[in-house]
């Protein structure tokens, strides 16, 4: 298997102007879990132990996965600036430690060097490619725009919740999948099966961020814990808590998400709500249904090394701890 950060650290951020490309370097050495390349890299390694193909895939693939890695910074380079997040992996967010203009800028700049690695997938794949990485860029956009948008509704839904962070975020993890099954020569219904594996481990994954948001460790998650709290933000956590609350508990959750301040008395206030209505625990069985909903995907693929490596990190993604 391809070292992914071995990779990585092979791309050049010493160019002028640094102002540009210090930021990148900076937000590219921050760490991270490497999720989206090492599963596109997975996805690849799945279908050439079958045999499909032969030759160099997994190099092929590598320039795809590396992109990935690159477009999924730059959204949380600019995700940051949008949310006002001063913390990334337990580090100063870009625009945090130079400031918004900066961090906007050397975004702008990694998306282009991300296309700029899709135009180096082999000749045969590369337009086909592109087109899969337009259409995931598109949804990450969208999910987005749904995201601010529902900053300013009083009405949002589980269900809408949820289609705003599989565009959001499953998209990208969905994919990377497909995108690593289609360069090393995965059949369409390979290719779906990688896809819906990706999406419901995003959907996993994204609950799962919105629960340690709250309930994990700072030390290990690499964020101010209750910063959604602070922003005000609709997670699956306070959607469940509104459905589930009564008149006496909704009016008590609504008056603190009435104030601005952010400060750990109202941590503290929302999460004894949370706590009172078990929300936690109804995250973690909708993150099951998905997970499960994931590995049943892998049934349709070939059974070898990769696949396992998959159905342990379906498992693993709903006991992480950051």
């Amino acid at each position: 298997m391809i070292d992914i950060n071995k990779a990585l650290e092979q791309l050049d951020w010493s160019k002028d102007p640094k102002g540009l490309y210090e930021p990148i370097a900076y937000m590219m050495a921050s760490g991270g879990k490497r999720l989206r390349p090492m599963l596109a890299l997975t996805a690849a390694e799945a279908v050439i132990n079958e045999g499909l193909i032969s030759g160099n895939a997994m190099d092929d693939v590598l320039p795809a996965a590396m992109a990935l890695e690159v477009f999924h910074n730059f959204t949380l380079m600019h995700d940051d600036v949008m949310d006002r997040a001063a913390v990334r992996r337990g580090q100063p967010s870009v625009h945090a430690k130079w400031n918004d203009n900066t961090a906007i800028l050397s975004g702008d700049q990694m998306l282009i060097e991300a296309y700029k690695l899709i135009a180096k997938v082999p000749g045969d794949k590369v337009l086909k490619t592109l087109e899969l990485f337009n259409e995931m860029a598109t949804g990450v956009c969208e999910g987005q725009q749904y995201d601010m948008d529902f900053e300013h509704m009083n009405t949002v839904t589980i269900d809408d919740y949820l289609t705003m962070i599989e565009k959001k975020t499953s998209v990208l993890i969905a994919y990377a999948m497909k995108i690593g099954g289609l360069i090393a020569g995965a059949s369409n219904a390979q290719q779906e099966a990688l896809y819906q594996y990706g999406l419901h481990i995003g959907l996993a994954f994204q609950i799962q961020d919105d629960i340690l948001d709250l309930y994990g460790d700072p030390n290990t998650f690499g964020k101010a814990i209750g910063g959604d709290i602070c922003c005000n933000k609709k997670t699956f956590l306070l959607l469940t808590a509104y459905e589930k609350a009564d008149a006496e508990s909704k009016a008590e959750l609504l008056q603190w998400l009435m104030t601005s301040d952010c400060d750990e008395q109202k941590i503290a206030a929302v999460k004894e709500i949370f706590d009172r209505l078990n929300v936690r625990a109804v995250g973690e069985a909708v993150m099951e249904e998905h997970t499960a909903t994931a590995l049943a995907q892998l049934d349709k693929l070939p059974q070898n090394a990769a696949t396992e490596k998959l159905r342990l990190l379906a498992e693993q993604l709903t006991t992480r701890n950051n």
